[in-house]
């Protein structure tokens, strides 16, 4: 299930972080398959969205720009090159608020699921192509909708579809485009019951407005906390901005694989409390990779539940698992999640112990302490 055949060869690519649980879970699709069939003029190549480093690693020896918000699909892209012996050395890996590369020969991009997200990169797309530019998108067919064909529209030009395969299709466009206004992309809105503006990047989780598990959360966070809390997966930072103001005493670090989510944070903090910046971290990280065991004081977490397409929860068990094992002793997790997902019970496996804190028809607050 992991051999992806590509130009006559045989790649060995796995997902990453490593789903011990569903080893099954393919780190490409059809979609991947189908730009790879599409022959590409000589020069650099520009990626978006590589989201385990498929496209990435079949490129090779090609010189490739990969760009991403998504820390963790760098990360599994530099896991499958070593996997299959392949060297790094054509490959630069930018986020998705750096400058893009000028003279690039074709583009690839696997449309993300959030509609600003790929806004934004096609109007930073927009600033370095050239009519030559070759520019092939792709996603499952029933991802592709007129609005995906109307941003296309608008900040490259003409703009074309292929017929389906596996369930995939490929969009084409060329600059023909007169440019349009530029935007900043960020969007902001009161925090209701406080003084606060929340600031949001393009791809920022819930990022029109306060989703209703955050909204539980930020009604249930612990006070008074002396030493280092995290924001897990902290999106836009709301949760860390609010145990900045209930913590005096604290440092809230700001943790999350998203370079758009821990710029937000940032931003958040530093246009809401710019006198406790010097209380903050702000980190793009794979979970608490990195952070000394028995370091922190508390861990706040609001664990996603899918990767990509899947649904899943090994990154909230790694979540978990980091959580305990960064925490001191006495030191506590507490996490918002769904109901049925049933993290109450994993909690009190990992932990031997979990109270229940809030609840209401569809989420629980939970808190573990390492004992």
């Amino acid at each position: 299930m992991n051999e992806l055949q590509v130009s006559g060869r045989s790649l060995t690519l796995n997902r990453f972080p490593t789903n011990a649980t569903d080893p099954n879970l393919q780190a490409w699709d059809a979609a991947d398959e189908y730009l790879l069939q599409q022959p590409l003029p000589d020069g650099p190549v520009l990626v978006f969205n590589d989201n385990f480093g498929a496209l990435t690693c079949a490129l090779q020896p090609r010189e490739v720009w990969q760009v991403s918000d998504s820390f963790i699909s760098q990360q599994a892209t530099l896991h499958n090159f070593s996997t299959n012996d392949l060297a790094v050395g054509q490959v630069r890996f930018l986020d998705s608020l750096a400058s893009l590369p000028q003279g690039v020969a074709a583009v690839l991009i696997k449309i993300p699921k959030t509609l600003a997200l790929l806004e934004h990169q096609l109007q930073a797309l927009r600033e370095v192509i050239t009519p030559d530019t070759l520019i092939i998108a792709s996603a499952k067919a029933k991802d592709i909708h007129r609005s995906t064909l109307e941003l296309f529209e608008k900040w490259i030009g003409e703009t074309r579809t292929s017929l389906a395969w596996k369930k995939s299709r490929l969009v084409f466009a060329s600059l023909t485009a007169e440019a349009p206004v530029a935007t900043s992309g960020i969007l902001s809105w009161p925090l209701d019951g406080t003084p606060y503006v929340l600031h949001n990047h393009a791809n920022v989780f819930a990022r029109q407005s306060l989703d209703i598990g955050a909204r539980l959360f930020t009604q249930h966070l612990p006070h008074q906390l002396e030493g280092t809390i995290v924001d897990l997966g902290c999106g836009n930072g709301v949760i860390g901005l609010l145990a900045l103001e209930q913590n005096p005493e604290a440092r809230i670090h700001f943790v999350d694989e998203s370079w758009m989510a821990v710029a937000s944070s940032q931003l958040n903090v530093e246009k809401n409390l710019p006198a406790e910046m010097s209380r903050c971290e702000f980190t793009v990280n794979n979970s608490l990779s990195g952070f000394t065991g028995g370091s922190l004081q508390a861990v706040l977490c609001n664990p996603p539940f899918h990767q990509q397409s899947a649904i899943t929860d090994h990154i909230a068990w790694q979540m978990f698992r980091d959580a305990k094992r960064c925490l001191g002793y006495g030191g506590e997790l507490r996490v918002i999640g769904n109901r049925h997902l049933d993290y109450h019970r994993k909690l009190k496996k990992l932990f031997g112990n979990c109270q229940l804190v809030a609840s209401d028809a569809r989420f629980v607050v939970l808190r573990a302490v390492k004992l």
